[in-house]
């Protein structure tokens, strides 16, 4: 094996120097002539930077903008919950006040009949007649409100006679308390009062009958007083 000479190799690394410093003149040119055309071409490395930069701060301002107004909504959204109870309380108190005010009405107007009626008669009087359905199909509750109007020096007393007329199986058909009340024994209805009574009764209709009125007779075993005959379509109310 041949043995180079210290000038040999002295000229070798002189040779591998100039190619290095040949390659990374090449590289440099390379770098040079590409930024040169990127700046023909109108582009600026420090404006470009300078819109990069720029766009990421809006980017970051948007996202802040993004956060505050997911805040805003969600106020908002509790706001309009809070306001939703607020108007339920307020309705139902509504309500409840207007519920108020129509049974104190109420109450006024079944008073002023008492004392003052509307066409100045006095005596007995059927103040209020309600049907009402029962627990089982055929069942139907009376509920009737009995009133002395303007003499009210004395009581009333006597009882109520009740008959129901309507079809049956196509026939005309009519029924009295005594067919109607479902314990046979129970068939009087009774009433003493000086100023009103109120009271009911549950009637149960014969199967295939149909109601179509209710005659109420109020006999009066008081002197003077006068016994009274009234009657009313049949129209039974739920509950």
């Amino acid at each position: 094996m041949a043995i180079k000479s210290p000038l040999q190799q002295h000229g070798t690394g002189r040779t591998l120097v100039f190619r290095a410093i040949v390659v990374l003149l090449i590289v440099i040119s390379a770098y040079l002539i590409f930024e040169f055309g990127r700046i023909r071409a109108g582009f600026d490395i420090v404006e470009a930077g300078n819109i990069s930069q720029a766009f990421e701060d809006h980017i970051m301002q948007l996202n802040d903008e993004i956060i505050d107004l997911k805040q805003q909504v969600a106020i908002l959204e509790t706001n309009r919950e809070i306001d939703r109870e607020s108007y339920k309380e307020v309705e139902s108190r509504s309500s409840t006040q207007l519920a108020k005010i129509q049974e104190q009405r109420d109450a006024i107007a079944f008073y002023r009949g008492i004392v003052s009626p509307s066409d100045g008669n006095s005596g007995l009087r059927v103040q209020r007649l309600k049907l009402s359905r029962g627990a089982a199909e055929r069942e139907f509750n009376v509920r009737l409100v009995l009133v002395q109007a303007m003499q009210h020096d004395r009581t009333v007393s006597g009882d109520v006679g009740l008959r129901v007329e309507g079809s049956q199986n196509g026939v005309e058909k009519t029924y009295v308390l005594a067919d109607l009340v479902p314990d046979k024994g129970d068939d009087t209805w009774a009433f003493s009062f000086r100023y009103f009574q109120d009271f009911s009764r549950l009637l149960v209709l014969p199967d295939g009958f149909t109601p179509e009125r209710i005659t109420v007779e109020v006999r009066s075993k008081t002197r003077s007083i006068a016994s009274i005959e009234e009657s009313f379509a049949w129209s039974a109310s739920q509950g």
